[in-house]
Parts: structure tokens; C-alpha cells; sequence
């Protein structure tokens, strides 16, 4: 009885680290927010209210269609900035320089050659000190030139993302750390939107087919449009957490508890959800991409009926003729035209 609760109770462990090891850290979930089988009620407001949404029919038919494309970058651009100082103009162009090509020849062996480096110079300045010149009834204090500073970005490009993990080694060999930012670019944007096109004109026409089942054949209607088109790169989706728990190692050296223990900030990529999305194109992504999305909106009202025209009176003129004798005498006659 004993090794069989162990056993159960092994499995249950195992079971909840499974499934925990998928949920992550970013958000914790209290336990009133968990549901459980029985007669509980949906904890989950937006859900509820979704579920329980009013609709208000209407004779205006509205179309709206949103498509999502993940497209990985055709090329990456990392920026570094490097600081570099020197007694003198030349030496501190010549030490950074070798920084530089020292760089350039590790990172040879991955494919990335000399065109795809370029420097950004930012800022060549002197720094001063104070000399103090003594003469036979004054003194005078000069500025003079000490040193050199010179700071640059260095742009490296690189097709692939495990090529970046070379390119931070080969710069921190050079002592350069500081790391400014990661650019992404694709190749033929406009292939991209014009693929989303097609997605949506197809997702309307299946629309219209469907509304025209329910009795509604919007050729019959007035349209007006609205459309719009975005683009998104992963630096504009990092978000940041900090751990609910904290371990302090310096209580397990200690063998005590401490007060307090800093906890780390961490960051990871949350894309755009696709709940709001009637097409998704590569929708399985496994590394940061680029996110280019597109939405039309179509509004049919019906047209006004045209007025039913009133019938038009005929009015009829009936003319008599007569005919006077010439010798002048009264005897008038008319004369029958029917």
C-alpha cells in the first residue's frame, strides 16, 4: 500500500511538471482562476461575455476580413557601438581600426565578408586638461590636449540568426559589449501584400456566396471601402516579466535565509495573437519574424428604392371646324371630322 502511494504520488509530481513546464513563467495564475470539473462557473469574463454577446440584426451587411503573413527576415543587421581612446589623433584611429579587423577575420570563416561591414562614425573629440604656465609676475592657465576620443557604430550584416551568436563572440574578443540594436529586412515586400490580397479577395468572395444563401445578394447594395496595411518587427514585441520565485545562492552558502533577493527581469518575444485574424499564412514560427498584416472592410447598404411614377393624365382636345358661305349669309355649319 505504501510503494503504491509513492508511485501515485510520483506520477501526480510528474504530472504537474509537465504541464507547468509548458506554461512558462511570464503570467501566474492563481488557483481561483483554475477551472475544475463540476458545476463551477466560467472564471474567465471575456470569454463569458463573448459567449453571451447580443446580436443586433440589420439591414446594412458588413464584411470584414483580416490577414496575417509571417515572413523571416532575408537579412539581419546588428549595431555595436565602440569607444575608443588614444594620446593621440593617429593612435586612436589606428587601435580601433584593429578592433575592427580583428573582427573581420574571425568572422570570415562564417560567410560574412568585408561588404558586410560599415562604420558609422559618431563622434572624434579631444580631451583637455588644464597647464599651468608660470611666469616672473603672472600666471596663466591653458587648455591643452591629453588624449583622443573616438566612438563609432560598426554595422554588421549577417543572413542567418545562428550567425549572430559568432558575431557577439568575435566582438566581445574585441572588447566591444555594447550592443545596440538588431534590424530586420525582407526582400519583396510587395510580393507580400499582394499574397495577402489574393488571400482576402478569395476570403470575400466566399462571403458574398454566403449572404447570398442567406437572402442577401449584394449586388443589390451600395459598397464603400475602407482598407489598411501594417508592418511589424520583433523589436516592437519584447516584453518583460520577473520571476515569481526567487533562488538566493547565497542562502544555500550560508545555509540561512536572506531578507531580500533581487529578482532578474526577463524578456521574450509575444507576437501578434491570431484570435482577431481570418487568414494566417505560416502561421508556426519558431524564431522572431516579421509580422505584415492587412485588413479591408466592406460596408453593402441597400439601395433606395426608385419612386413608383404616377400615371400620366392624357388630356384630349376636340376642335370644330365651320364653314361660312360666301355670299355672307348666317347659315353656319359644322363640319364632322370623325
Amino acid at each position: 500500500m505504501k510503494n503504491l502511494s509513492l508511485s501515485m504520488l510520483f506520477m501526480l509530481i510528474t504530472m504537474t511538471t509537465s504541464y507547468a513546464q509548458h506554461k512558462g513563467n511570464y503570467n501566474q495564475i492563481s488557483r481561483q482562476n483554475i477551472l475544475h470539473s463540476g458545476n463551477a462557473a466560467l472564471y474567465n469574463p471575456t470569454v463569458q461575455q463573448q459567449i453571451n454577446k447580443i446580436l443586433n440584426p440589420s439591414t446594412t451587411v458588413f464584411i470584414d476580413v483580416k490577414a496575417l503573413q509571417n515572413v523571416e527576415a532575408t537579412t539581419y543587421t546588428a549595431i555595436f557601438n565602440v569607444s575608443q581612446i588614444g594620446p593621440t589623433a593617429d593612435s586612436t584611429n589606428l587601435l580601433i581600426n584593429q578592433r575592427i579587423d580583428k573582427i573581420k577575420s574571425q568572422l570570415k570563416s562564417i560567410g560574412i565578408t568585408e561588404d558586410d561591414f560599415a562604420v558609422d562614425v559618431i563622434s572624434f573629440i579631444p580631451n583637455y586638461e588644464i597647464e599651468v604656465q608660470k611666469k616672473l609676475f603672472s600666471k596663466t592657465y591653458t587648455e591643452v590636449p591629453n588624449g583622443f576620443e573616438l566612438q563609432q557604430n560598426l554595422h554588421i550584416q549577417f543572413t542567418k540568426t545562428n550567425q549572430f551568436e559568432t558575431v557577439l563572440t568575435a566582438c566581445a574578443k574585441s572588447e566591444i559589449y555594447n550592443l545596440v540594436k538588431v534590424d530586420y529586412y525582407i526582400e519583396n515586400i510587395a510580393e507580400v501584400y499582394k499574397n495577402l490580397q489574393t488571400q482576402l479577395l478569395k476570403l470575400i468572395e466566399e462571403k458574398k456566396a454566403y449572404y447570398k444563401v442567406l437572402g442577401f445578394d449584394l449586388a443589390d447594395y451600395n459598397v464603400a471601402i475602407a482598407d489598411d496595411q501594417y508592418c511589424y518587427f520583433p523589436k516592437d514585441f519584447y516584453q518583460s516579466y520577473q520571476a515569481f520565485n526567487s533562488v538566493s545562492f547565497e542562502a544555500i552558502k550560508k545555509k540561512k535565509g536572506v531578507a531580500t533577493v533581487k529578482k532578474q527581469t526577463s524578456y521574450y518575444y509575444q507576437p501578434l495573437s491570431y484570435e482577431n485574424y481570418d487568414v494566417v499564412v505560416n502561421p508556426s514560427i519558431l524564431e522572431p519574424v516579421v509580422q505584415i498584416g492587412m485588413n479591408i472592410r466592406l460596408q453593402y447598404s441597400p439601395k433606395p428604392k426608385e419612386p413608383i411614377p404616377e400615371p400620366l393624365v392624357k388630356t384630349e382636345i376636340k376642335h370644330k371646324y365651320y364653314v361660312v358661305s360666301p355670299n355672307g349669309t348666317i347659315d353656319i355649319k359644322a363640319l364632322q371630322t370623325n
